[in-house]
């Protein structure tokens, strides 16, 4: 019989069964039983069980058990600021902005400005066109003494005001981020992808081959440096180029694109 994943939710209450004592003679009085007690998890508890649960269903793509562990989650302890903003996250997942927007600004009021919960709000504002407003964010995040990695949220605004086609306020804070920890993968991907847009494919090349000297090899940065090759007419590198992709991620979505004569 098949099991609704819907019952993996947490319930809220446990019941222990004691075990029954047999007595060691029939004529004695029978041993005694404690009485069973059923014991009431409590609701913060149950609340970041079924948090947890959401992001674990969500990473599956099971978006409607995610939605409503979250929803338990919210009816145990709305106070919680993670749990706001895991049910953010899985609202936004199922198209639900108006509510994925209103649980990040709760997060953000309980969290009392939180920067990694300011940081994912500041992605969700850049994903739903609110550039200025995620950019904004991402700069106080940047500068916060409470977050450990303002590279990060230095990358993220960059990518932000790229959406809105700013690429050179773009580059400025990959490079900014790239001041902090010179040889941050994503940062250097990043200024790669722009150059390459800009049509620099000779700046492009240097990042992709900065990029590998320093850190482990990806899909998009194999791919980035096999557009830009063939670009600059070097045939030869540009084979190189495709057959590390091919070989070395071949289930990527590259492999995928250069099996199918995508090249974009």
């Amino acid at each position: 019989m098949m099991v609704d994943p819907k019952q993996f939710c947490i319930v809220s209450l446990l019941a222990l069964t004691a075990s029954l004592v047999l007595a060691a003679c029939h004529h004695n009085p029978p041993a005694y039983q404690p009485p069973v007690r059923t014991y009431k998890k409590q609701p913060a508890q149950a609340a970041v069980a079924n948090m947890q649960l959401a992001l674990e269903y969500m990473r599956l793509d099971k978006l409607a058990t995610a939605r409503e562990c979250i929803e338990k989650a919210l009816k145990e302890d709305s106070s919680n600021p993670s749990v706001q903003e895991t049910a953010g996250l899985v609202y936004e997942r199922v198209n639900e902005m108006a509510k994925a927007e209103h649980a990040y600004e709760n997060a953000i009021r309980l969290g009392k400005d939180d920067p990694n919960i300011s940081n994912a709000f500041a992605g969700f504002l850049c994903r739903t066109g609110k550039t200025a407003a995620g950019e904004k964010m991402f700069n106080k995040v940047a500068t916060s003494p409470l977050y450990q990695t303002p590279e990060v949220a230095l990358v993220n605004a960059g990518v932000c005001v790229r959406s809105a086609g700013n690429l050179v306020e773009a580059d400025r804070y990959f490079n900014r981020a790239l001041a902090i920890r010179p040889n941050m993968p994503e940062a250097l991907f990043q200024l790669g992808n722009d150059a390459f847009e800009r049509g620099d494919a000779a700046e492009a090349r240097d990042i992709v081959q900065r990029f590998l000297a320093v850190n482990p090899p990806t899909p998009e940065v194999l791919w980035l440096g096999f557009r830009a090759q063939r670009k600059l007419g070097d045939t030869v590198d540009a084979a190189v180029y495709a057959r590390r992709v091919q070989t070395e991620f071949p289930n990527s979505i590259q492999a995928q694109n250069m099996r199918n004569g995508i090249d974009r």
